[in-house]
C-alpha cells in the first residue's frame, strides 16, 4: 500500500475537502521510473531545461560578515579594517540589490552547530514513513507545520517533488501542546533550537548591515523586530532522486513570506536553486560550504522597493538527493510594517501592512504563476 500525506483544503464551495498526497520519499526509495502524473508540472513539449549558467564575471557576491561588524576605535590598523569594511557594505550592497540573495561566510556560527542539523535532519529522513509519522504531527494553518506538505489548494493541483517538515523555532511558546518537533532523534529540538538561536544573531547583524549598505540608519528594519516576539520558521526541504527532473519540479517558483532567510545545503549536492534573471532561469552559484541569504516580500516593503524579493525556484536531480534547510526571519505577526520614506519620491510605491495579514493573503494567492503577492503592499 502507497504512503499519502494528507492535505485539506476549502474548495470553491467553501467546503473542507481532503486529498491525499503521495509521499515523495517513499516513491523514490521503491525505485520509481516513471513519474506519477499529479507531479508533471511541465507539458512535454515546453520541459524544464537546464537553466543558463553564468558569465564567470557574474558571480553571487560572497560577504564577509566578520569585516561587517561595527569598529572598535582602539586599533592601530582603523583605517585598513575601515575600508575593508566600507568594501564589504558594498558588496553587500549590491548583492542585496542586483540578486536578492548573497552568500555569507566568517558569519560565527559554529561548525559543530551547523554539522548537528544535518546529523538530525538526514537521522530523521532516514526513519521509516511510520516512525516519521509518529515522531511528528501534521497541521494545517497559515504555517502549515509539522511533517508533510503544504500549499495543496485542489485535487488536481501540480505537486512539487519535496518532503518537507516545518516548526515554528520562536517565539519559544508558539508550539506548546503541538507536536511540530520530531521525538526521534530525541535531539532535534534542541540542535534545531540551537541553530536558530546563533541564527538570530547574523540576522540581526545583517539587516544593520544592509540598512548601512543602502545609506540608511542602521535600526531602520531591525527596529521591526521584538527579541521575544518576532518569528522565525524552519523549514527542511528534502529532494529526493527524481526519475523525470524535465518535468517535475523540486519547488515551485515563489519569493519568500520573510523579511530574510537563511539557507544551508548539505554536502556536494549544489546545483539545484535557480534565480528569475533577466527574463531566464540562471542556476544560482552557491558552494555547499557557504550559507545563502535570500531577501523576503516584507524587507521588500520595508525598503519601500529599494531591495526586491527573487522570484526563485528549485528543480530536481535524477541521480542525487538534496537536502536544505531554511530558517525564515519575520517581524511579530500582529506587528504593521511600514516602508522607509523617501523625501526625495513625490510617489510611494509600498504601503504600511500588517504582517499577518500580508502571509493571510499570499497563502490564500500561491501558487502564482508570478510574483504577484508583493501587490498587496502596493499603493
Amino acid at each position: 500500500e502507497s504512503c499519502f500525506h494528507e492535505a485539506k483544503f476549502i474548495d470553491q464551495n467553501g467546503l473542507m475537502r481532503t486529498t491525499r498526497v503521495p509521499v515523495v520519499q517513499e516513491l523514490a526509495r521503491r525505485g520509481l521510473k516513471h513519474l506519477p502524473e499529479r507531479f508533471v508540472t511541465a507539458p512535454p513539449d515546453h520541459p524544464i531545461v537546464p537553466s543558463f549558467a553564468l558569465h564567470p564575471s557574474e558571480t553571487l557576491p560572497s560577504i564577509d560578515v566578520a569585516k561587517l561588524r561595527v569598529l572598535e576605535c582602539d586599533s592601530e590598523s582603523e583605517g585598513g579594517r575601515a575600508r575593508a569594511r566600507a568594501q564589504e557594505l558594498l558588496k553587500l550592497a549590491s548583492g542585496a540589490k542586483e540578486w536578492g540573495m548573497f552568500l555569507i561566510m566568517n558569519h560565527g556560527i559554529p561548525s559543530w552547530v551547523l554539522h548537528g542539523v544535518k546529523d538530525v535532519v538526514k537521522e530523521f529522513y532516514g526513519l521509516s514513513f511510520e516512525e516519521k509519522k509518529a515522531s511528528v504531527g501534521s497541521y494545517m494553518s497559515v504555517d502549515n507545520m509539522g511533517y508533510g506538505r503544504n500549499f495543496v489548494k485542489s485535487q488536481d493541483q501540480c505537486l512539487d517533488w519535496i518532503d518537507r517538515l516545518t516548526m515554528k523555532a520562536a517565539p519559544k511558546e508558539a508550539t506548546d501542546g503541538l507536536l511540530v518537533w520530531p521525538r526521534k532523534p530525541p535531539n532535534f529540538r534542541q540542535v534545531m533550537e540551537k541553530y536558530v538561536e546563533e541564527a538570530r544573531k547574523v540576522f540581526n547583524e545583517l539587516l544593520q548591515a544592509i540598512a548601512e549598505a543602502l545609506s540608511l540608519e542602521r535600526h531602520v528594519f531591525l527596529q521591526n523586530f521584538e527579541p521575544n516576539k518576532s518569528e522565525i520558521n524552519v523549514r527542511v526541504n528534502y529532494y529526493p532522486p527524481c526519475p523525470r527532473p524535465d518535468l517535475a519540479l523540486g519547488l515551485t517558483p515563489h519569493s519568500d513570506a520573510s523579511a530574510l532567510t537563511l539557507l544551508m545545503q548539505f554536502d556536494a549536492t549544489a546545483g539545484g536553486l535557480q534565480v528569475f534573471r533577466d527574463m531566464k532561469w540562471v542556476t544560482v552559484p552557491w558552494p555547499h560550504h557557504m550559507l545563502l541569504v535570500n531577501v523576503g516580500d516584507l524587507l521588500e516593503i520595508m525598503s519601500n522597493g529599494r531591495l526586491e524579493s527573487p522570484w526563485h525556484r528549485v528543480v530536481t536531480r535524477m541521480d542525487v538527493e538534496r537536502f536544505s534547510v531554511a530558517l525564515f526571519y519575520n517581524p511579530p505577526s500582529q506587528a504593521e510594517i511600514e516602508p522607509v520614506r523617501d523625501e526625495t519620491l513625490s510617489n510611494e510605491g509600498y504601503k504600511r501592512v500588517v504582517v499577518r495579514e500580508y502571509l493571510q493573503n499570499l497563502y490564500k494567492i500561491s501558487p502564482t504563476t508570478d510574483k504577484q503577492a508583493i501587490n498587496f503592499a502596493k499603493v
